[in-house]
């Protein structure tokens, strides 16, 4: 059995963190499940702007979209709205086996709206309903002004993956938030039967600290900030309140890990899928590593629910200067902006497709 089998098996979810068309129509995707146990997908702007710019794929739909009246961003959610909708079909047998536990993709709403939480409670209804699927999630970020939107679209029934969070406290906020939606809902008398999960990035901090920490420090940050999320995520799930929800029906949000491919060059290509096994968690990852861990992957020892030694490293990060609230915040930010600028591209790219197909006529 491969490595992506046996963490299967041991109770942690793998997700692909990417989709093109190709990847659809090639059959990739349908392999990657038969084979390499991956059991759900995320997107997000920059991985639609790289599809859509570097290859052909879109072409003919963008012509066609085009003579339809469509452009811009309403172009580009009826092309990501086509390929998710095909990947949820391949995930569907998945989510009902599951019961709605697995088998998700996910579909984020306008970046630019990160900041303005009735708008991004308004795109993300709407994105829901056009959208049709049930085992597709709205990512909605965890900005101070998306934690009411995921408030508000959880009460509303639509399942929310949780995105830009960097550290235990915006984990928790955004959790706080996903709890307030479903006992709202319980209290109204609705089904609190609603998916969500909690993304949390993990290899930008240590991107961000390279060469400003002494070596022995090196790749470690976001591993503990890692185990530290995951402590209070077991708290959580034991903890009376979410007790009293699950007696009810609801189901917990679970804990997600993105931004797992290793960005340094000298550390291990399967660095954080090694460390971040969990059960009842989901690492989602690029091509690139989910092969290099089918191909040489070994299982780590599952992550400790006490947290380990998180505390203890991040206190010899902040002795080497690390100020880990203030970098949390940078990063999430900065995370904010990149997305921004991925959109903007995005929809650039599709702009100038779009003249140079009206020029051709």
């Amino acid at each position: 059995m491969k490595a992506t089998g046996r963490l299967h098996e041991m109770g942690q979810s793998l997700w692909l963190d990417n989709i093109t068309r190709r990847l659809l129509t090639s059959g990739t995707l349908h392999g990657y499940i038969r084979d390499l146990s991956v059991t759900g997908l995320t997107s997000n702007p920059t991985i639609f702007d790289h599809a859509i710019k570097n290859s052909h794929d879109y072409d003919d739909a963008i012509r066609q979209k085009l003579k339809e009246g469509k452009s811009a961003e309403a172009l580009f959610f009826e092309l990501a709205l086509e390929d998710l909708s095909q990947a949820a079909d391949l995930f569907r047998p998945i989510h009902s086996l599951t019961n709605g536990v697995d088998g998700w993709v996910s579909l984020e709403v306008s970046p630019l709206l990160a900041h303005d939480t009735s708008g991004t409670l308004d795109a993300a209804k709407a994105l829901h309903t056009r959208a049709g699927q049930p085992n597709l999630f709205i990512k909605i970020p965890g900005t101070k002004e998306g934690l009411p939107a995921i408030e508000e679209a959880i009460f509303a029934g639509v399942p929310i993956n949780v995105t830009l969070l960097f550290s235990c406290d915006q984990y928790v906020a955004a959790a706080e938030a996903y709890l307030r939606g479903i006992e709202r809902r319980i209290a109204a008398g609705l089904n609190p039967d609603v998916g969500s999960v909690a993304s949390l990035f993990i290899s930008r901090w240590d991107k961000a600290t390279m060469g400003k920490v002494p070596e022995e420090l090196r790749d470690k940050l976001g591993i503990a900030v890692a185990k530290r999320a995951y402590k209070a995520y077991r708290q959580l799930l034991d903890s009376p309140r979410w007790l009293r929800l699950a007696n009810s029906g609801a189901r917990p949000q679970r804990l997600l890990w993105a931004s797992t491919g290793t960005k340094d060059p000298n550390a291990s290509d399967i660095l954080y899928i090694k460390a971040l096994a969990a059960p009842f968690t989901i690492n989602t990852i690029p091509d690139g590593t989910l092969h290099a861990f089918a191909d040489h992957g070994v299982l780590g020892e599952p992550l400790p629910s006490d947290g380990g030694d998180a505390e203890k490293m991040i206190v010899k990060f902040a002795q080497a200067g690390v100020d880990h609230d203030r970098l949390a915040a940078d990063l999430q930010r900065e995370g904010t902006e990149s997305f921004i600028k991925s959109w903007k591209e995005l929809l650039d790219s599709i702009g100038s497709k779009s003249t140079k197909f009206k020029v051709a006529g």
